[in-house]
C-alpha cells in the first residue's frame, strides 16, 4: 500500500516563512479596517453539521463539501462557507443583541474542487457580516468597507457591481423548470454565450428571452443602465435596476467611479443572495479576491428572519499578490546571536532577555563552540555575535 506521509492532499499546500508572514500581515491589516468600523471578531467551528449548509438554502453543492461523521453517526462537514455558520451563531447565541450586529471573521473554508487543477481546497478568508440592517445606507457601508480593505492591500483593483434579484425577476417570467433556470444562470455567470444561446433558442421568442440573451453582455460603465432599461420585463426588474443605478451614482460621488464596473450578468453561485452583489478582481489573480452581496432571506432558515449583507476576502490570494509585487515587509533578521561559554548558559539567557527588552531580536546559540557560532552567524546573515562568559565579548560580522 502506497504511503502518502510525505505529500499534502490535492488542493492544499504548506506555507513557509515569507508566506506565513504575508498571510499574518494581511490578516492584521484587514482586521484593523474592520475594527475601525465597529465590527467585532468571531470564530466558528472548523466543522459543522451538514444541515447548517442545506444546499436548498446555501446553494453549496453537496459534492464540494468535505464530509465525515461524528461518534453518533451524524453527518458533519468541514466549513465550506463562513456566512452560514455566522447566521447560525446570530440565531442562537447572539439573538438578543441590539440590531444591527457587525461581525467579522478570519478563518479557513474547505471546498473540494476535483476538476479544477491548481484551485486551493483550503482557503483562508476574512470578511464581514452586517446583520439586521436593510437599505441603501447598509449597502453603501458594506461596499465602502470592502473598497477600503482592497485599497490598503492591492489598490489596482476593479469592483464589479450587480443585482441578484434582477436576474430572478426576469427569469420568473420564463416558462421553464427550475433546473433549466439554473442552467441559464450558470451560462450567464460563466459568460458562456454558446451554451446560453442553445438553451434560449429552444424557447418561444419573447422580451424575457431577449433580456436573458443580452444579460451577460450588459457589462461596463454607467451606460449599461440605459442599455438595460428596455429589457425590464416587470415593475420589480425596473425597481431593482433603478436602485442599482442610484447606488452606482452614490459610489461615484465617493470617488470610486474609476474602480466600478456594472455587470448585470453577475449572478453568484450562492442562491441566498437577494439584492446587490459585488466581486473584486486584480490583474495579479485570475479569480475573484472578494465576493459579497445582500442576503435578506437567509436567516429565516434559522428561524430568525432579518436583512443582512456581507462579503468575504481571499486572504491567501491577496498575500500572494503582495508577495509577487514585493509590497510586503521583508522578514526581520536576527540582530544578535548570543553564545554562552560552557557553564554560562543561564547568564547568557538573562543577557539575551535584556537585549530583547532594548528592542533587539536575539537568538540563543545552540553551537558547541565559538568557531561554530561564528560560522552559523555568517550563514544566517546575523550581524553580531555576543559571547557570554565571565565577560561579554562582541564580534561584528563582516
Amino acid at each position: 500500500m502506497k504511503k502518502y506521509n510525505k505529500v499534502t492532499p490535492e488542493g492544499t499546500k504548506d506555507l513557509l516563512f515569507e508566506e506565513c508572514s504575508a498571510r499574518k500581515e494581511v490578516e492584521q491589516l484587514l482586521s484593523g479596517v474592520f475594527e475601525s468600523r465597529g465590527f467585532h471578531g468571531v470564530v466558528t467551528p472548523g466543522f459543522e453539521f451538514y444541515d447548517v449548509f442545506d444546499p436548498a438554502v446555501s446553494g453549496i453543492a453537496p459534492e464540494i463539501m468535505y464530509k465525515m461523521t461524528d461518534h453518533k453517526g451524524r453527518l458533519i462537514v468541514m466549513r465550506p462557507d463562513s456566512t452560514m455558520p455566522i447566521a447560525r451563531l446570530m440565531a442562537t447565541r447572539l439573538q438578543n443583541l441590539p440590531k444591527p450586529v457587525r461581525l467579522y471573521y478570519t478563518q479557513t473554508v474547505c471546498r473540494n474542487h476535483p476538476s479544477l487543477t491548481g484551485r486551493s481546497d483550503e482557503v483562508m478568508q476574512t470578511g464581514v457580516e452586517l446583520l439586521g440592517a436593510a437599505g441603501r445606507r447598509a449597502d453603501l457601508e458594506t461596499v465602502v468597507t470592502a473598497v477600503e480593505c482592497l485599497s490598503k492591500c492591492l489598490p489596482d483593483f476593479r469592483l464589479e457591481l450587480g443585482h441578484a434579484g434582477f436576474f430572478r425577476a426576469i427569469a420568473s417570467e420564463l416558462p421553464i423548470s427550475a433546473d433549466l433556470r439554473e442552467d441559464i444562470r450558470l451560462s450567464i455567470e460563466a459568460k458562456n454565450y454558446a451554451a446560453l444561446n442553445t438553451i434560449l433558442d429552444g424557447l418561444e421568442p419573447s422580451l424575457p428571452v431577449a433580456a436573458m440573451r443580452r444579460l451577460p453582455r450588459l457589462f461596463g460603465g454607467e451606460d449599461v443602465f440605459e442599455q438595460a432599461a428596455p429589457l425590464c420585463t416587470n415593475p420589480q426588474s425596473e425597481e431593482m435596476l433603478s436602485y442599482l443605478h442610484d447606488l452606482y451614482k452614490a459610489l461615484t460621488e465617493l470617488g470610486l467611479g474609476d474602480k466600478l464596473i456594472v455587470d448585470l450578468g453577475l449572478v453568484q453561485r450562492n442562491d441566498y443572495y437577494t439584492g446587490i452583489v459585488f466581486s473584486a478582481y486584480t490583474e495579479a489573480c485570475g479569480e475573484a479576491i472578494l465576493r459579497g452581496g445582500r442576503y435578506d432571506n437567509l436567516l429565516a432558515g434559522f428561524d430568525m428572519p432579518m436583512p443582512a449583507i456581507g462579503f468575504s476576502i481571499n486572504v491567501d490570494a491577496i498575500a500572494e499578490g503582495l508577495l509577487s509585487a514585493g509590497k510586503l515587509h521583508k522578514k526581520t533578521s536576527i540582530d544578535v546571536l548570543v553564545h554562552a561559554e560552557p557553564g554560562c548558559e543561564v547568564r547568557a539567557m538573562l543577557y539575551a532577555a535584556e537585549l530583547v527588552e532594548q528592542g533587539l531580536k536575539c537568538e540563543n546559540s545552540l553551537c558547541d563552540d565559538r568557531p561554530a557560532a561564528l560560522a552559523y552567524a555568517r550563514q544566517q546573515g546575523i550581524a553580531r555575535v555576543d559571547f557570554v562568559g565571565r565577560q561579554i565579548e562582541k564580534a561584528e560580522m563582516k
